[in-house]
Order: structure tokens, then C-alpha cells, then sequence
């Protein structure tokens, strides 16, 4: 009778576990296409110099990964450990910086912050008081987003006007190494709506990942791992600011995670895989988004 009752609640065990995988909140692939392990994904990715991870800015799987991610390379790399982000201009390094020092409280801090995102606290939030607790650094890494506007609007040239304090808040390489070819795809993304000045519009996202490969890779010690935070466009198919590192710092072992939802990753042909970064987290089409 005892072994009957214990095969009856193993049996429905493994229903209830079956029917709550029926509908998973996500899927963690390799560019392999292959369904892989949390942790093995974890080893591997502690291996390297800098893990970029694209995130869908209002998806809180994205988000809730990048938490969890930080806690397991912390695990493995202690105070070697250190994390950047887009949603962070250059300009408020200082702030961080005192913030994390824990000079004043976040109500002092956010008013300094220049463009906060709206979904700071849900979703940036956790990352930088896990920084705060552990005592580990934080990077502003983004251009001031008036220059990536003013790039869009007069091109590249207009950096000729900005003041030796002005230029020392975007990356320095820029003007080197910009290449329209690597940002060809956004004529593609605008459904046919291509500004006629296109290709300002191009310097202007090359301003963005220039910055932030320079701010990546002037905090970057030998022995650090560095996880930086970036919407998916900035780091897949290993372009964007993964693309400048190499231009400017080449020989860095970078690997990415980026974020697709179900109908994306199934319209992926098998070499787009591949390309697109070395871990996928597959998101249901529905999930419920965060507000920015």
C-alpha cells in the first residue's frame, strides 16, 4: 500500500510537471539550435573577457535573466566582476560611482541622473543594488543622447563644434573607424520609411556602440568579467558595440546572449542562428511587458 501511495504521487508529480512545461515562459538555446543547460551556459560565458547581453528593454525575462546571470558569474568571479550599461550616459559615471560608494540615498541619486529610463527601478534597478551590496563597479557606458541627436540631425561633422569637455563623453573612435556597411540592415528595419538623411541616422547608432566599446574597454582589466547590458541591436550577430571593441581593442574574448521571441526564432535559418550570438533565450510571443 505504501508503495502504491508513493508511485501514485510520483505519477502525479510528473503530470504537474509536465503541464507546467507545456506553456514555459522561455527557452535557453545555443546558436547550435540545441536546448541548453543554465549552468553550463554560465561556465562557459565566465570564460570570457566581456559577456554582452541583448536585451528586449521591456521584457521581464530579459531582465529577471540578467539579475539571475549576475548572481552566478559573481558565484565564479567574486570582485572580478563588474557590469556596464546602455541605459546609463557617460556623463552620470560620477553619480553611479557615489551612489554605489553609498554617499546618499537613491532618492538623491535618481533626480541627478540624466535621462533615467522609466523602467529604472523594475528593471535596471536590481542590477546596480547588486553592484551596490557586493561592492563591484558599475559603467555608464552610453553617449549623452543630445549628441546622438544632434549626430542624426548634421552628421558627423557637427562633433567639430562640441567642446575637448564635451568630446571626452563619446567615443574617441569614432570618426576612425565608421563604417555605413556595418548599419546597412536599418534601411531594412524601417519598412520602406528611409530618412533622406540616412545616413546620419547610421552615425547617429554608430555613436551609440562607439561609446560604448570605448567606456567597455577603458574599465577593462585583464582577469575582469564584464557584463554589459544593451539592446539586442547593439550586440547581435557580433556588430554593434562588439564590432567597435575589436576595431578598437582587438583580441578580447567576447560572447553575447541576446533575446528573440518564439516566431522570431523559428523564422531563423540555421546559419542566422549561428550569427546571432552564442546563447538565445527563446521568449513566448505574449509575454507580458514592463512600462518604460
Amino acid at each position: 500500500m505504501k508503495k502504491l501511495s508513493l508511485t501514485i504521487i510520483a505519477i502525479i508529480a510528473f503530470i504537474s510537471l509536465t503541464v507546467a512545461q507545456g506553456k514555459p515562459a522561455y527557452q535557453l538555446y545555443n546558436n547550435k539550435g540545441k536546448l541548453v543547460n543554465y549552468n553550463k551556459m554560465i561556465k562557459d560565458l565566465a570564460k570570457s573577457d566581456m559577456v554582452f547581453f541583448g536585451e528586449y528593454h521591456t521584457n521581464p525575462i530579459s531582465h529577471w535573466m540578467q539579475i539571475e546571470m549576475a548572481k552566478s558569474f559573481h558565484e565564479l568571479k567574486g570582485e572580478k566582476l563588474f557590469f556596464g550599461a546602455e541605459m546609463f550616459e557617460s556623463p552620470n559615471q560620477l553619480v553611479l560611482n557615489e551612489y554605489l560608494a553609498g554617499f546618499y540615498p537613491e532618492k538623491k541619486m535618481i533626480p541627478e541622473m540624466t535621462q533615467m529610463w522609466g523602467n529604472y527601478k523594475t528593471d535596471y534597478k536590481p542590477l546596480v543594488e547588486f553592484a551596490k551590496e557586493n561592492k563591484l563597479r558599475f559603467i555608464a557606458s552610453n553617449i549623452p543622447r543630445r549628441y546622438a541627436s544632434m549626430i542624426n540631425k548634421e552628421g558627423i561633422d557637427v562633433l567639430d563644434k562640441l567642446s575637448p569637455e564635451a568630446k571626452a563623453w563619446i567615443g574617441p573612435d569614432l570618426k576612425k573607424y565608421f563604417d555605413p556597411e556595418v548599419y546597412a540592415d536599418m534601411e531594412d528595419m524601417m519598412d520602406g520609411h528611409v530618412p533622406p538623411n540616412m545616413l546620419y541616422t547610421q552615425t547617429a547608432q554608430a555613436g551609440k556602440d562607439a561609446t560604448m566599446a570605448h567606456f567597455s574597454v577603458k574599465n577593462f582589466n585583464k582577469g575582469d568579467l564584464y557584463f554589459h547590458m544593451d539592446g539586442s541591436y547593439h550586440s547581435n550577430n557580433k556588430r554593434g558595440i562588439i564590432w567597435w571593441i575589436n576595431k578598437i581593442q582587438p583580441g578580447l574574448n567576447i560572447k553575447s546572449i541576446t533575446t528573440l521571441t518564439q516566431s522570431e526564432w523559428d523564422k531563423k535559418t540555421r546559419e542566422q542562428k549561428e550569427m546571432i550570438a552564442e546563447y538565445i533565450i527563446v521568449v513566448a510571443d505574449n509575454m507580458t511587458q514592463t512600462k518604460r
